[in-house]
């Protein structure tokens, strides 16, 4: 199944590009699911049709479904007391009724994932559309799976699991309650879900498109967005300009203005994206005549011949110049970066990288795990990391060649 994630930022009409694309390829013969997760139902209003907790039908082939946060909210907290009922107990902890809860900040976003995972479980249909969040927000719940499966791996690791078989006479030699079966269960089935959702973005067949109109305001924040989606290793497909004015606008009209702006800002990102224009329609649409007249790119493009980036992860290739420079180097494509932006740290095993306003702590493949950082450089769009081999962890005999400093 092909996963299209559409986000951009706020107010950048989105969720209209999100509609169109499923109609598109809905009526390109594909069955489609369109997904949203907007309180309000920009989705159904885009389309003519109300969206809801349930799948609904808006023409052959396309359907619309917009979760309920409220209520996998009320079901999980409500299984997480069932687990944590000694605890509770110990703690003389009132529980608290389903119909008392309000879903907390995030609640949705939670909602959305868990919806992404298991329509592309169910493979019920071909293609599944997916209006995320406005670019920042968007970016927060696409890093979530693998940062909460990394709480998990800290909280309750592996090896500790161990403990399973002991439990109870820990328990009378400690004195104290520990951990229930119930929580490893817990754990281990909450890994397994993040597992499924991360599986999901990381899919060969999952691409993210930027929408965003063309413009000043607009060029910074697909930067900054792409930037985000790369530090995640998420792959751009199509760049989509939004909301374009029509280029035979008069020279004396107010539009004159604007009109070079957007002239500017489309040849910066032709230079570097496959980018599908949208035009102005002089209102906001409303309904399938309307999303029709958009001409939005389906599952794969304007049509096969576009330029369409493949999906999945972009990779991080790590390459052998022990001979040439006594070196490893671990090349992560982070285009549109500046050295101002970037921030290396190792941790044990890991490695902290800071782009802009991005953090991700990654683990370190198994060679450079035996290996001191020796330096960086960016170069068109690349950070380069270099690794010395440590002799005190390297195999004997396979430390080749010298440390030259110089960059990579």
């Amino acid at each position: 199944m092909r996963s299209i994630l559409i986000t951009g930022p706020g107010g950048s009409g989105r969720s209209t590009v999100a509609a169109a694309t499923a109609l598109v390829a809905a009526r390109s013969g594909y069955r489609v699911l369109l997904l949203g997760a907007d309180r309000d139902d920009t989705l159904g209003a885009a389309l003519g049709v109300a969206s809801g907790p349930e799948p609904v039908d808006v023409e052959p082939g396309l359907r619309v479904w917009r979760p309920d946060p409220a209520r996998g909210f009320r079901d999980d907290l409500a299984a997480l007391q069932d687990r944590a009922a000694s605890a509770l107990d110990l703690l003389g902890a009132a529980r608290l009724d389903p119909e008392e809860l309000t879903p907390l900040p995030g609640a949705g976003e939670l909602a959305l994932l868990r919806a992404l995972r298991d329509a592309a479980l169910a493979e019920a249909h071909d293609v599944l559309v997916v209006d995320l969040p406005a670019a920042p927000q968007a970016l927060a719940l696409l890093a979530l799976p693998e940062e909460l499966r990394r709480y998990l791996r800290r909280l309750l690791p592996p090896e500790r699991q161990a403990a399973r078989a002991l439990r109870p006479m820990l328990g009378r030699l400690a004195g104290v309650p520990v951990p229930t079966e119930a929580l490893y269960e817990a754990v281990a089935r909450w890994d397994l879900e993040l597992a499924a959702a991360e599986a999901v973005l990381a899919d060969r067949d999952t691409v993210v498109r930027l929408v965003a109109e063309p413009g000043p305001a607009g060029a910074d924040a697909v930067r900054l967005a792409r930037l985000g989606l790369a530090l995640r290793g998420l792959r751009t497909d199509l760049l989509i300009a939004n909301r374009t004015l029509p280029e035979d606008t008069h020279a004396d009209s107010w539009l004159a203005g604007p009109l070079a702006q957007q002239r500017k800002t489309l040849d910066e990102w032709r230079a570097g994206h496959a980018v599908h224009t949208l035009p102005h329609l002089g209102r906001d649409p409303r309904g399938t005549d309307d999303l029709t007249a958009l001409a939005a790119p389906g599952a794969l493009g304007s049509d096969p011949g576009d330029p369409v980036d493949p999906g999945g992860r972009v990779a991080w290739p790590v390459t052998d110049r022990r001979a040439e420079d006594g070196v490893l180097v671990w090349h992560i494509p982070l285009p549109g970066a500046t050295r101002d932006d970037l921030d290396l740290v190792r941790r044990g095993d890991e490695l902290v990288v800071t782009a802009g306003p991005f953090r991700r702590i990654v683990p370190l493949p198994s060679a450079l795990r035996r290996c001191t950082v020796a330096g960086a450089a960016l170069r068109e769009g690349t950070l380069a990391v270099r690794f010395t081999p440590d002799p005190r962890l390297w195999p004997s005999g396979n430390v080749v060649g010298t440390n030259r400093n110089d960059e990579a």
